[in-house]
Protein backbone atom coordinates (compact mmCIF):
# COMPACT_ATOMS: atom_id res chain seq x y z
CA UNK A 1 0.00 0.00 0.00
CA UNK A 2 2.92 2.26 0.59
CA UNK A 3 3.84 2.32 -3.11
CA UNK A 4 0.25 3.10 -4.08
CA UNK A 5 0.09 5.81 -1.45
CA UNK A 6 3.27 7.29 -2.80
CA UNK A 7 1.83 7.32 -6.31
CA UNK A 8 -1.34 8.97 -5.00
CA UNK A 9 0.78 11.62 -3.35
CA UNK A 10 2.55 12.26 -6.63
CA UNK A 11 -0.78 12.84 -8.44
CA UNK A 12 -2.02 14.96 -5.58
CA UNK A 13 1.00 17.21 -5.90
CA UNK A 14 0.38 17.69 -9.62
CA UNK A 15 -3.24 18.65 -8.98
CA UNK A 16 -2.19 21.19 -6.38
CA UNK A 17 0.27 22.71 -8.83
CA UNK A 18 -2.50 23.15 -11.42
CA UNK A 19 -4.73 24.92 -8.93
CA UNK A 20 -1.89 27.20 -7.95
CA UNK A 21 -1.31 28.17 -11.52
CA UNK A 22 -4.94 29.20 -11.88
CA UNK A 23 -4.89 31.19 -8.67
CA UNK A 24 -1.54 32.77 -9.45
CA UNK A 25 -1.28 33.34 -13.20
CA UNK A 26 1.92 34.45 -14.85
CA UNK A 27 1.04 38.13 -14.66
CA UNK A 28 -0.28 40.43 -11.99
CA UNK A 29 -1.95 43.81 -12.12
CA UNK A 30 0.21 46.68 -11.05
CA UNK A 31 -0.57 50.23 -10.03
CA UNK A 32 2.64 52.22 -9.95
CA UNK A 33 3.11 54.15 -6.77
CA UNK A 34 0.92 51.81 -4.71
CA UNK A 35 3.18 49.37 -2.92
CA UNK A 36 0.30 47.22 -1.75
CA UNK A 37 -0.31 45.91 -5.27
CA UNK A 38 2.16 43.31 -6.59
CA UNK A 39 4.31 44.53 -9.45
CA UNK A 40 4.10 43.12 -12.94
CA UNK A 41 6.86 40.68 -13.82
CA UNK A 42 8.30 41.59 -17.20
CA UNK A 43 10.43 38.46 -16.93
CA UNK A 44 7.30 36.29 -16.85
CA UNK A 45 5.77 38.18 -19.75
CA UNK A 46 8.91 37.78 -21.84
CA UNK A 47 9.58 34.12 -20.96
CA UNK A 48 6.35 32.27 -20.22
CA UNK A 49 4.40 34.61 -22.48
CA UNK A 50 6.75 35.18 -25.44
CA UNK A 51 9.90 33.05 -25.62
CA UNK A 52 8.20 29.84 -24.40
CA UNK A 53 4.83 30.19 -26.13
CA UNK A 54 4.77 29.75 -29.90
CA UNK A 55 1.38 31.40 -30.35
CA UNK A 56 2.28 34.61 -28.51
CA UNK A 57 5.61 34.68 -30.32
CA UNK A 58 3.92 34.32 -33.70
CA UNK A 59 1.21 36.90 -32.94
CA UNK A 60 3.70 39.51 -31.75
CA UNK A 61 6.01 38.94 -34.71
CA UNK A 62 3.14 38.90 -37.22
CA UNK A 63 2.01 42.33 -36.07
CA UNK A 64 5.42 43.89 -35.41
CA UNK A 65 7.09 42.63 -38.60
CA UNK A 66 4.28 43.81 -40.87
CA UNK A 67 3.78 47.14 -39.09
CA UNK A 68 7.49 47.99 -39.13
CA UNK A 69 7.62 47.65 -42.92
CA UNK A 70 4.93 50.21 -43.67
CA UNK A 71 6.51 53.28 -45.22
CA UNK A 72 6.25 56.53 -43.28
CA UNK A 73 6.27 59.85 -45.15
CA UNK A 74 6.68 63.48 -44.14
CA UNK A 75 4.29 66.22 -45.24
CA UNK A 76 4.11 69.97 -44.92
CA UNK A 77 0.42 70.60 -45.39
CA UNK A 78 -0.58 68.55 -48.45
CA UNK A 79 2.91 68.62 -49.96
CA UNK A 80 5.12 65.59 -49.43
CA UNK A 81 8.72 66.29 -48.43
CA UNK A 82 11.29 63.98 -49.97
CA UNK A 83 14.38 65.06 -47.99
CA UNK A 84 14.47 66.25 -44.39
CA UNK A 85 16.60 65.65 -41.25
CA UNK A 86 13.56 64.05 -39.59
CA UNK A 87 13.34 61.47 -42.37
CA UNK A 88 17.08 60.84 -42.09
CA UNK A 89 16.66 60.21 -38.37
CA UNK A 90 13.82 57.72 -38.90
CA UNK A 91 15.66 55.95 -41.71
CA UNK A 92 18.72 55.54 -39.48
CA UNK A 93 17.62 55.92 -35.83
CA UNK A 94 20.93 54.77 -34.30
CA UNK A 95 24.24 53.13 -35.24
CA UNK A 96 22.86 49.75 -34.16
CA UNK A 97 19.32 49.91 -35.55
CA UNK A 98 17.82 50.37 -39.00
CA UNK A 99 14.37 51.90 -39.39
CA UNK A 100 12.67 48.52 -39.67
CA UNK A 101 14.56 47.09 -36.69
CA UNK A 102 13.83 50.13 -34.55
CA UNK A 103 10.09 50.11 -35.25
CA UNK A 104 9.96 46.31 -34.88
CA UNK A 105 11.48 46.58 -31.40
CA UNK A 106 9.08 49.40 -30.49
CA UNK A 107 6.01 47.40 -31.52
CA UNK A 108 7.30 44.18 -29.92
CA UNK A 109 7.96 45.81 -26.53
CA UNK A 110 4.50 47.36 -26.66
CA UNK A 111 2.78 44.07 -27.54
CA UNK A 112 4.66 42.05 -24.92
CA UNK A 113 4.60 44.36 -21.91
CA UNK A 114 1.91 46.88 -22.86
CA UNK A 115 4.56 49.62 -22.62
CA UNK A 116 7.27 51.07 -24.82
CA UNK A 117 9.68 53.87 -24.01
CA UNK A 118 11.27 55.80 -26.90
CA UNK A 119 14.38 57.81 -26.04
CA UNK A 120 15.65 60.75 -28.09
CA UNK A 121 19.35 61.58 -27.91
CA UNK A 122 20.66 65.00 -28.92
CA UNK A 123 21.18 68.58 -27.81
CA UNK A 124 18.53 70.32 -25.73
CA UNK A 125 18.26 73.15 -28.25
CA UNK A 126 18.79 71.11 -31.40
CA UNK A 127 16.87 68.23 -33.01
CA UNK A 128 17.72 64.72 -31.81
CA UNK A 129 20.40 62.75 -33.61
CA UNK A 130 19.55 59.24 -32.37
CA UNK A 131 16.50 57.27 -31.23
CA UNK A 132 16.38 54.23 -28.94
CA UNK A 133 13.80 51.89 -27.42
CA UNK A 134 14.35 51.25 -23.71
CA UNK A 135 13.63 47.81 -22.28
CA UNK A 136 10.38 48.19 -20.32
CA UNK A 137 11.59 46.42 -17.18
CA UNK A 138 14.46 48.91 -16.84
CA UNK A 139 12.21 51.97 -16.76
CA UNK A 140 10.50 53.08 -13.58
CA UNK A 141 8.06 55.96 -13.56
CA UNK A 142 8.59 58.45 -10.77
CA UNK A 143 5.28 59.92 -9.73
CA UNK A 144 4.20 62.97 -7.80
CA UNK A 145 0.90 64.40 -6.73
CA UNK A 146 -0.38 64.74 -10.30
CA UNK A 147 -1.38 62.14 -12.86
CA UNK A 148 1.56 63.24 -15.01
CA UNK A 149 4.84 61.44 -14.26
CA UNK A 150 7.67 63.46 -12.71
CA UNK A 151 10.46 61.55 -14.43
CA UNK A 152 11.43 58.30 -16.11
CA UNK A 153 14.25 56.52 -14.27
CA UNK A 154 16.45 54.07 -16.15
CA UNK A 155 17.36 51.41 -13.60
CA UNK A 156 20.07 48.79 -14.04
CA UNK A 157 20.94 46.25 -11.33
CA UNK A 158 18.91 48.20 -8.82
CA UNK A 159 20.64 51.53 -9.47
CA UNK A 160 19.26 54.56 -11.27
CA UNK A 161 21.64 55.10 -14.19
CA UNK A 162 19.81 58.02 -15.78
CA UNK A 163 16.72 60.13 -15.08
CA UNK A 164 14.70 61.86 -17.75
CA UNK A 165 12.65 64.69 -16.31
CA UNK A 166 9.13 65.50 -17.49
CA UNK A 167 8.13 69.12 -17.98
CA UNK A 168 5.12 69.48 -15.68
CA UNK A 169 3.73 72.32 -17.77
CA UNK A 170 3.96 70.81 -21.26
CA UNK A 171 4.52 67.12 -20.54
CA UNK A 172 7.60 67.14 -22.80
CA UNK A 173 10.45 64.75 -22.11
CA UNK A 174 13.29 63.02 -23.90
CA UNK A 175 11.32 59.83 -23.26
CA UNK A 176 8.02 59.09 -24.97
CA UNK A 177 5.94 56.51 -23.15
CA UNK A 178 3.54 54.64 -25.44
CA UNK A 179 1.20 52.37 -23.54
CA UNK A 180 -1.83 50.20 -24.07
CA UNK A 181 -4.93 51.06 -22.06
CA UNK A 182 -4.97 49.74 -18.51
CA UNK A 183 -8.19 50.26 -16.52
CA UNK A 184 -6.39 49.57 -13.23
CA UNK A 185 -3.30 51.72 -13.59
CA UNK A 186 -2.71 55.42 -14.18
CA UNK A 187 0.85 55.07 -15.40
CA UNK A 188 1.61 51.64 -16.83
CA UNK A 189 -0.08 49.96 -19.79
CA UNK A 190 -1.65 46.52 -19.77
CA UNK A 191 -0.06 43.68 -21.73
CA UNK A 192 -2.29 41.62 -24.07
CA UNK A 193 -0.72 38.56 -22.43
CA UNK A 194 -2.39 39.67 -19.23
CA UNK A 195 -5.83 39.29 -20.80
CA UNK A 196 -4.93 35.83 -22.12
CA UNK A 197 -2.92 34.61 -19.12
CA UNK A 198 -5.15 31.57 -18.47
CA UNK A 199 -4.93 30.53 -22.13
CA UNK A 200 -1.15 31.02 -22.12
CA UNK A 201 -0.90 28.84 -19.01
CA UNK A 202 -3.10 26.16 -20.53
CA UNK A 203 -1.12 26.13 -23.76
CA UNK A 204 2.23 25.92 -21.95
CA UNK A 205 1.02 23.18 -19.58
CA UNK A 206 -0.37 21.15 -22.48
CA UNK A 207 3.01 21.37 -24.19
CA UNK A 208 4.84 20.35 -21.02
CA UNK A 209 2.44 17.44 -20.49
CA UNK A 210 3.08 16.13 -23.99
CA UNK A 211 6.85 16.48 -23.50
CA UNK A 212 6.72 14.61 -20.21
CA UNK A 213 4.57 11.92 -21.79
CA UNK A 214 7.10 11.47 -24.58
CA UNK A 215 9.97 11.35 -22.11
CA UNK A 216 8.10 8.56 -20.36
CA UNK A 217 7.95 6.52 -23.54
CA UNK A 218 4.58 7.88 -24.58
CA UNK A 219 2.97 5.72 -21.88
CA UNK A 220 0.82 6.89 -18.99
CA UNK A 221 1.86 6.39 -15.42
CA UNK A 222 1.02 3.19 -13.65
CA UNK A 223 1.45 1.28 -10.42
CA UNK A 224 3.59 -1.71 -9.59
CA UNK A 225 1.50 -3.82 -7.23
CA UNK A 226 3.48 -6.02 -4.86
CA UNK A 227 1.48 -8.47 -2.78
CA UNK A 228 3.94 -10.84 -1.05
CA UNK A 229 2.80 -13.39 1.50
CA UNK A 230 4.63 -15.31 4.20
CA UNK A 231 4.54 -19.04 4.83
CA UNK A 232 1.28 -18.67 6.71
CA UNK A 233 -0.36 -16.72 3.88
CA UNK A 234 -0.20 -13.39 5.62
CA UNK A 235 0.72 -10.10 3.85
CA UNK A 236 4.29 -8.83 4.09
CA UNK A 237 5.07 -5.11 4.34
CA UNK A 238 8.10 -3.63 2.56
CA UNK A 239 10.66 -1.70 4.49
CA UNK A 240 11.56 1.86 3.40
CA UNK A 241 14.85 0.62 1.95
CA UNK A 242 13.11 -2.12 -0.03
CA UNK A 243 10.45 0.27 -1.28
CA UNK A 244 12.97 2.86 -2.53
CA UNK A 245 15.07 0.17 -4.15
CA UNK A 246 12.01 -1.17 -5.95
CA UNK A 247 10.97 2.25 -7.28
CA UNK A 248 14.47 3.04 -8.52
CA UNK A 249 14.77 -0.34 -10.18
CA UNK A 250 11.44 0.06 -12.03
CA UNK A 251 12.30 3.58 -13.19
CA UNK A 252 15.75 2.55 -14.36
CA UNK A 253 14.58 -0.48 -16.29
CA UNK A 254 11.26 0.55 -17.79
CA UNK A 255 10.75 4.36 -17.89
CA UNK A 256 12.14 6.98 -20.27
CA UNK A 257 12.23 7.22 -24.07
CA UNK A 258 15.14 4.75 -24.23
CA UNK A 259 12.96 2.05 -22.74
CA UNK A 260 9.84 2.87 -24.74
CA UNK A 261 8.15 -0.27 -26.04
CA UNK A 262 10.20 -2.69 -23.96
CA UNK A 263 8.20 -5.49 -22.33
CA UNK A 264 7.96 -5.34 -18.54
CA UNK A 265 9.04 -8.55 -16.88
CA UNK A 266 7.68 -8.92 -13.36
CA UNK A 267 8.61 -11.82 -11.13
CA UNK A 268 7.01 -13.28 -8.07
CA UNK A 269 4.07 -11.46 -6.59
CA UNK A 270 4.47 -8.35 -8.74
CA UNK A 271 1.71 -6.98 -10.97
CA UNK A 272 1.41 -3.83 -13.18
CA UNK A 273 -1.71 -1.70 -13.25
CA UNK A 274 -1.92 1.15 -15.74
CA UNK A 275 -3.24 4.31 -14.19
CA UNK A 276 -4.16 7.13 -16.50
CA UNK A 277 -6.52 8.35 -19.16
CA UNK A 278 -7.39 6.79 -22.47
CA UNK A 279 -5.35 7.88 -25.51
CA UNK A 280 -8.33 9.97 -26.61
CA UNK A 281 -8.59 11.64 -23.21
CA UNK A 282 -4.86 12.27 -23.14
CA UNK A 283 -4.94 14.08 -26.48
CA UNK A 284 -4.25 17.72 -25.61
CA UNK A 285 -4.23 18.93 -29.21
CA UNK A 286 -7.79 20.21 -29.02
CA UNK A 287 -7.05 22.01 -25.75
CA UNK A 288 -3.97 23.63 -27.31
CA UNK A 289 -5.93 24.78 -30.36
CA UNK A 290 -8.66 26.32 -28.21
CA UNK A 291 -6.07 28.19 -26.14
CA UNK A 292 -4.22 29.26 -29.28
CA UNK A 293 -7.40 30.70 -30.83
CA UNK A 294 -8.12 32.71 -27.67
CA UNK A 295 -4.56 34.08 -27.59
CA UNK A 296 -4.82 35.05 -31.26
CA UNK A 297 -8.19 36.67 -30.53
CA UNK A 298 -6.66 38.86 -27.83
CA UNK A 299 -3.94 40.04 -30.22
CA UNK A 300 -6.33 40.52 -33.12
CA UNK A 301 -4.55 38.04 -35.39
CA UNK A 302 -6.70 35.76 -37.59
CA UNK A 303 -6.17 32.10 -36.68
CA UNK A 304 -5.26 31.19 -40.24
CA UNK A 305 -2.13 33.33 -40.09
CA UNK A 306 -0.66 31.45 -37.14
CA UNK A 307 -1.26 27.95 -38.47
CA UNK A 308 -4.18 26.85 -36.29
CA UNK A 309 -5.95 24.02 -38.17
CA UNK A 310 -9.63 24.14 -39.05
CA UNK A 311 -9.64 27.91 -38.78
CA UNK A 312 -12.22 28.90 -41.39
CA UNK A 313 -13.02 32.39 -40.20
CA UNK A 314 -11.90 33.84 -43.55
CA UNK A 315 -12.33 32.34 -47.00
CA UNK A 316 -8.66 32.60 -47.91
CA UNK A 317 -5.26 33.77 -46.73
CA UNK A 318 -5.56 37.15 -48.49
CA UNK A 319 -8.81 37.94 -46.65
CA UNK A 320 -7.20 37.01 -43.34
CA UNK A 321 -4.20 39.22 -44.09
CA UNK A 322 -6.48 42.11 -44.98
CA UNK A 323 -8.38 41.67 -41.72
CA UNK A 324 -5.09 41.76 -39.80
CA UNK A 325 -4.24 45.14 -41.30
CA UNK A 326 -7.71 46.67 -40.99
CA UNK A 327 -8.48 45.51 -37.46
CA UNK A 328 -5.06 45.46 -35.80
CA UNK A 329 -2.08 46.93 -37.65
CA UNK A 330 -3.60 50.13 -39.05
CA UNK A 331 -5.11 51.17 -35.67
CA UNK A 332 -1.69 50.54 -34.13
CA UNK A 333 -0.01 52.64 -36.83
CA UNK A 334 -2.51 55.44 -36.27
CA UNK A 335 -1.67 55.40 -32.56
CA UNK A 336 2.11 55.50 -33.07
CA UNK A 337 1.78 58.10 -35.86
CA UNK A 338 -0.09 60.40 -33.48
CA UNK A 339 2.51 59.91 -30.73
CA UNK A 340 5.41 60.65 -33.08
CA UNK A 341 3.71 63.80 -34.38
CA UNK A 342 3.04 64.94 -30.83
CA UNK A 343 6.51 64.11 -29.43
CA UNK A 344 9.18 63.88 -32.14
CA UNK A 345 8.07 66.33 -34.87
CA UNK A 346 8.02 69.46 -32.61
CA UNK A 347 11.71 68.86 -31.79
CA UNK A 348 12.55 70.04 -35.32
CA UNK A 349 10.85 73.41 -34.68
CA UNK A 350 9.14 73.73 -38.08
CA UNK A 351 5.51 74.61 -38.56
CA UNK A 352 3.17 72.36 -40.49
CA UNK A 353 5.24 69.16 -40.44
CA UNK A 354 3.34 65.89 -40.13
CA UNK A 355 4.35 62.23 -40.34
CA UNK A 356 1.92 59.95 -42.16
CA UNK A 357 2.05 56.23 -42.73
CA UNK A 358 1.63 55.33 -46.39
CA UNK A 359 -1.26 52.89 -46.06
CA UNK A 360 -1.65 52.72 -49.84
CA UNK A 361 1.80 51.14 -50.12
CA UNK A 362 0.70 48.00 -48.25
CA UNK A 363 0.44 45.12 -50.76
CA UNK A 364 -2.26 43.36 -48.72
CA UNK A 365 -4.50 46.43 -49.11
CA UNK A 366 -4.33 46.37 -52.93
CA UNK A 367 -7.47 44.24 -53.33
CA UNK A 368 -9.40 46.44 -50.92
CA UNK A 369 -8.29 49.60 -52.73
CA UNK A 370 -9.42 48.00 -55.98
CA UNK A 371 -12.86 47.26 -54.53
CA UNK A 372 -13.15 50.78 -53.11
CA UNK A 373 -12.12 52.30 -56.44
CA UNK A 374 -14.65 50.20 -58.33
CA UNK A 375 -17.39 51.07 -55.83
CA UNK A 376 -16.64 54.78 -55.96
CA UNK A 377 -16.40 54.77 -59.75
CA UNK A 378 -19.78 53.04 -59.95
CA UNK A 379 -21.21 55.65 -57.62
CA UNK A 380 -20.02 58.43 -59.94
CA UNK A 381 -21.33 56.70 -63.05
CA UNK A 382 -24.73 56.12 -61.47
CA UNK A 383 -25.13 59.72 -60.38
CA UNK A 384 -24.80 58.93 -56.65
CA UNK A 385 -21.45 60.64 -56.00
CA UNK A 386 -19.82 63.69 -57.50
CA UNK A 387 -16.27 63.38 -58.79
CA UNK A 388 -14.97 65.43 -55.88
CA UNK A 389 -16.78 63.20 -53.37
CA UNK A 390 -15.19 60.22 -55.06
CA UNK A 391 -11.75 61.84 -54.99
CA UNK A 392 -12.07 62.54 -51.28
CA UNK A 393 -12.88 58.88 -50.57
CA UNK A 394 -9.81 57.85 -52.57
CA UNK A 395 -7.59 60.36 -50.77
CA UNK A 396 -7.14 62.85 -53.62
CA UNK A 397 -7.53 66.62 -53.63
CA UNK A 398 -10.72 68.29 -54.82
CA UNK A 399 -10.85 69.77 -58.31
CA UNK A 400 -12.56 72.91 -59.55
CA UNK A 401 -15.76 72.15 -61.44
CA UNK A 402 -16.06 68.53 -60.26
CA UNK A 403 -19.07 68.93 -57.97
CA UNK A 404 -21.82 67.95 -60.43
CA UNK A 405 -23.61 64.63 -60.39
CA UNK A 406 -23.19 62.62 -63.58
CA UNK A 407 -25.26 60.21 -65.69
CA UNK A 408 -24.05 56.92 -67.15
CA UNK A 409 -21.80 56.42 -70.12
CA UNK A 410 -20.77 59.94 -71.12
CA UNK A 411 -20.98 61.40 -67.58
CA UNK A 412 -23.05 64.45 -68.43
CA UNK A 413 -24.06 66.77 -65.57
CA UNK A 414 -27.53 65.93 -64.35
CA UNK A 415 -28.32 69.45 -63.21
CA UNK A 416 -27.67 71.17 -66.52
CA UNK A 417 -30.15 71.51 -69.34
CA UNK A 418 -27.40 71.44 -71.96
CA UNK A 419 -27.30 67.68 -71.64
CA UNK A 420 -30.43 67.57 -73.77
CA UNK A 421 -28.24 67.90 -76.83
CA UNK A 422 -28.58 64.50 -78.49
CA UNK A 423 -25.79 65.33 -80.86
CA UNK A 424 -23.34 64.96 -77.94
CA UNK A 425 -24.87 61.77 -76.55
CA UNK A 426 -22.72 58.69 -77.08
CA UNK A 427 -24.11 56.19 -79.53
CA UNK A 428 -23.01 53.41 -77.19
CA UNK A 429 -25.57 54.24 -74.49
CA UNK A 430 -28.23 51.51 -74.25
CA UNK A 431 -31.58 52.84 -75.33
CA UNK A 432 -33.30 51.77 -72.11
CA UNK A 433 -31.17 54.13 -69.96
CA UNK A 434 -31.28 57.19 -72.23
CA UNK A 435 -33.58 59.83 -70.72
CA UNK A 436 -36.50 60.84 -72.90
CA UNK A 437 -35.20 64.35 -73.31
CA UNK A 438 -32.00 62.97 -74.83
CA UNK A 439 -33.79 61.01 -77.53
CA UNK A 440 -34.34 62.58 -80.95
CA UNK A 441 -37.84 64.01 -81.45
CA UNK A 442 -40.34 61.71 -83.09
CA UNK A 443 -40.95 64.57 -85.52
CA UNK A 444 -37.25 65.05 -86.20
CA UNK A 445 -37.43 63.77 -89.76
CA UNK A 446 -40.51 65.90 -90.43
CA UNK A 447 -38.71 68.95 -89.07
CA UNK A 448 -35.85 68.34 -91.43
CA UNK A 449 -38.29 68.10 -94.33
CA UNK A 450 -40.03 71.31 -93.26
CA UNK A 451 -36.67 73.04 -93.07
CA UNK A 452 -35.76 71.87 -96.56
CA UNK A 453 -39.02 72.79 -98.31
CA UNK A 454 -39.55 76.11 -96.56
CA UNK A 455 -36.00 77.36 -96.92
CA UNK A 456 -35.87 78.35 -93.23
CA UNK A 457 -32.33 79.54 -92.44
CA UNK A 458 -30.84 77.97 -89.30
CA UNK A 459 -27.44 79.66 -89.57
CA UNK A 460 -26.39 81.49 -86.35
CA UNK A 461 -26.22 85.28 -86.58
CA UNK A 462 -23.15 87.48 -86.16
CA UNK A 463 -24.46 88.74 -82.82
CA UNK A 464 -24.64 85.12 -81.61
CA UNK A 465 -21.04 84.56 -82.75
CA UNK A 466 -19.84 87.56 -80.69
CA UNK A 467 -21.57 86.21 -77.58
CA UNK A 468 -20.24 82.67 -78.13
CA UNK A 469 -16.66 83.95 -78.50
CA UNK A 470 -17.11 85.98 -75.32
CA UNK A 471 -18.32 82.85 -73.45
CA UNK A 472 -15.35 80.79 -74.67
CA UNK A 473 -12.90 83.50 -73.59
CA UNK A 474 -14.50 83.80 -70.14
CA UNK A 475 -14.53 80.04 -69.61
CA UNK A 476 -10.85 79.84 -70.48
CA UNK A 477 -9.92 82.80 -68.28
CA UNK A 478 -11.89 81.85 -65.17
CA UNK A 479 -11.94 78.05 -65.64
CA UNK A 480 -15.64 77.91 -64.76
CA UNK A 481 -19.08 78.44 -66.17
CA UNK A 482 -20.93 76.30 -68.69
CA UNK A 483 -20.15 72.72 -69.56
CA UNK A 484 -18.58 70.70 -72.32
CA UNK A 485 -21.88 70.72 -74.18
CA UNK A 486 -22.12 74.48 -73.84
CA UNK A 487 -18.60 74.79 -75.24
CA UNK A 488 -19.54 72.55 -78.17
CA UNK A 489 -22.61 74.66 -78.83
CA UNK A 490 -20.43 77.80 -78.83
CA UNK A 491 -18.05 76.21 -81.35
CA UNK A 492 -21.00 75.41 -83.64
CA UNK A 493 -22.22 79.00 -83.41
CA UNK A 494 -18.74 80.46 -84.05
CA UNK A 495 -18.34 78.20 -87.09
CA UNK A 496 -21.80 79.37 -88.24
CA UNK A 497 -22.95 75.83 -88.84
CA UNK A 498 -26.51 75.32 -89.99
CA UNK A 499 -28.14 73.90 -86.88
CA UNK A 500 -30.67 71.09 -86.92
CA UNK A 501 -34.29 71.83 -85.97
CA UNK A 502 -33.82 69.64 -82.88
CA UNK A 503 -30.85 71.74 -81.77
CA UNK A 504 -32.80 74.94 -82.32
CA UNK A 505 -35.59 73.57 -80.09
CA UNK A 506 -33.13 72.68 -77.35
CA UNK A 507 -31.56 76.12 -77.55
CA UNK A 508 -34.98 77.68 -77.06
CA UNK A 509 -35.66 75.28 -74.15
CA UNK A 510 -32.34 76.12 -72.52
CA UNK A 511 -32.89 79.89 -72.69
CA UNK A 512 -36.48 79.55 -71.46
CA UNK A 513 -35.48 77.61 -68.35
CA UNK A 514 -32.39 79.68 -67.53
CA UNK A 515 -33.87 83.13 -68.09
CA UNK A 516 -34.22 83.42 -64.32
CA UNK A 517 -30.39 83.35 -64.04
CA UNK A 518 -30.36 86.90 -65.40
CA UNK A 519 -31.72 88.12 -62.07
CA UNK A 520 -28.79 86.71 -60.08
CA UNK A 521 -25.76 88.73 -58.97
CA UNK A 522 -22.90 88.91 -61.42
CA UNK A 523 -24.94 88.58 -64.57
CA UNK A 524 -24.60 92.26 -65.59
CA UNK A 525 -21.53 94.44 -66.00
CA UNK A 526 -20.60 96.21 -62.78
CA UNK A 527 -22.22 93.65 -60.51
CA UNK A 528 -20.14 91.74 -57.97
CA UNK A 529 -18.90 88.41 -59.34
CA UNK A 530 -19.32 89.42 -62.99
CA UNK A 531 -19.34 87.35 -65.08
CA UNK A 532 -21.27 84.78 -63.09
CA UNK A 533 -21.39 81.12 -64.08
CA UNK A 534 -24.87 81.67 -65.40
CA UNK A 535 -23.69 84.61 -67.53
CA UNK A 536 -20.88 82.55 -69.05
CA UNK A 537 -23.24 79.66 -69.87
CA UNK A 538 -25.74 82.13 -71.36
CA UNK A 539 -23.04 83.53 -73.66
CA UNK A 540 -21.91 80.07 -74.80
CA UNK A 541 -25.39 79.43 -76.19
CA UNK A 542 -25.43 82.75 -78.05
CA UNK A 543 -26.65 85.16 -75.41
CA UNK A 544 -29.74 87.32 -75.81
CA UNK A 545 -29.24 87.18 -79.56
CA UNK A 546 -29.36 83.39 -79.41
CA UNK A 547 -32.54 83.45 -77.34
CA UNK A 548 -34.28 85.77 -79.82
CA UNK A 549 -33.01 83.82 -82.84
CA UNK A 550 -33.96 80.37 -81.46
CA UNK A 551 -37.42 81.67 -80.53
CA UNK A 552 -37.95 83.06 -84.00
CA UNK A 553 -36.68 80.00 -85.90
CA UNK A 554 -38.56 77.58 -83.62
CA UNK A 555 -41.83 79.43 -84.22
CA UNK A 556 -41.21 79.39 -87.98
CA UNK A 557 -40.60 75.64 -87.92
CA UNK A 558 -43.70 74.95 -85.85
CA UNK A 559 -45.87 77.12 -88.11
CA UNK A 560 -44.57 75.49 -91.29
CA UNK A 561 -44.93 72.03 -89.79
CA UNK A 562 -48.54 72.67 -88.81
CA UNK A 563 -49.30 73.88 -92.35
CA UNK A 564 -47.53 70.86 -93.85
CA UNK A 565 -49.46 68.39 -91.71
CA UNK A 566 -52.82 70.01 -92.55
CA UNK A 567 -52.08 69.95 -96.26
CA UNK A 568 -51.00 66.32 -96.01
CA UNK A 569 -54.22 65.33 -94.23
CA UNK A 570 -56.40 67.15 -96.79
CA UNK A 571 -54.58 65.44 -99.64
CA UNK A 572 -55.26 62.03 -98.09
CA UNK A 573 -58.94 62.89 -97.69
CA UNK A 574 -59.20 63.80 -101.36
CA UNK A 575 -57.64 60.51 -102.35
Amino acid sequence: MAILDNIKNIFKAKKQEKIYRKEAPIVYYNSLGYDSVPKISYHDLATDGYTENAIVYRCVNEIANNASRVKINLFRGDQEIEKHPLLDLLYNPSPTYSQVEWFQAAYSYLLISGNNYMLSVGGDKSPPTELYNLRPDRVQIRTGTRAMPVAYDYVLKGQVIESYEVDQRTGNSKVKHIKLFNPLDDYYGMSPIQASSVDVDQHNLANKHNVNLLQNGARPSGAVIFNPKDETGGHVQLSDVQRNQLINDVNQRFSGTGNAGKPMLLEGDFDWKEMGLSPKDMDFVQLKNMSAKDIALVYGVPSQLIGIPDAQTYSNFAEAKLALYNETIIPLLDRVQGDLNEWLVPMFKEQGLELRYDIDSIPAMAEQRKRVFESVTQGVQNGILTRNEAREQLGYERLEGADSLMVPANLMPLNLDEEMDSEIVSENIPAEIIPNDLIEDEDGDIDEVIKAISNIDTTPTDSMVIEAKKGIAWRKEFNRGGTRIGAVRASQIIAKEKLSPSTVKRMFSFFSRHESDKAADGFRVGEKGYPSNGRIAWALWGGDAGFSWSTKVRNQLEKEKEKFLIDNINQKDVQ
